[in-house]
Formats: structure tokens, sequence, C-alpha cells
């Protein structure tokens, strides 16, 4: 699943466990769910960040990829 996805899929699921009508069982289903796609979320938000983080700006204004042993 894409972060995207990850993402609509979370909203989804607060809108229905913002509901008043779902049976317990089914809502701790969607909570652990929630979980899952959080974790994903985050994972792919911590490799673009890495991936961002190893760009660097030159004086000249191009990019390279940043040396990772320093």
């Amino acid at each position: 699943m894409t972060y995207e996805e990850s993402v609509l899929r979370l909203q989804a699921i607060v809108t229905e466990l913002e509901g008043d009508r779902l049976p317990l069982a089914q809502a701790l289903a969607l909570f652990e769910e929630g979980i899952a796609r959080l974790r994903e979320a985050t994972t792919a938000l911590s490799e673009a960040d890495t991936r961002v983080q190893q760009l660097v700006e030159s004086i000249d204004g191009s990019l390279a990829v940043a040396d990772q042993r320093s």
C-alpha cells in the first residue's frame, strides 16, 4: 500500500470509529488495522526523509547525493 493509500484508509477508519454503531469486536479490528496502516505510513515517511537528507545542494545550485560515511 502506498503512503497516500495508507493515509486515505486511516481517514476512513477514523470516520468509522467515530460512529457509535460499531460492535466492539469490529471496532477493535478497525483499530488494529489503523495501527498497521499508521506503521506503514510512518515507515514510508521515514524512508522519504532519509532520501531527502541524502541530497545536498552545491553552491552552484546543483544537487548531489551526500556521502553517507560523513
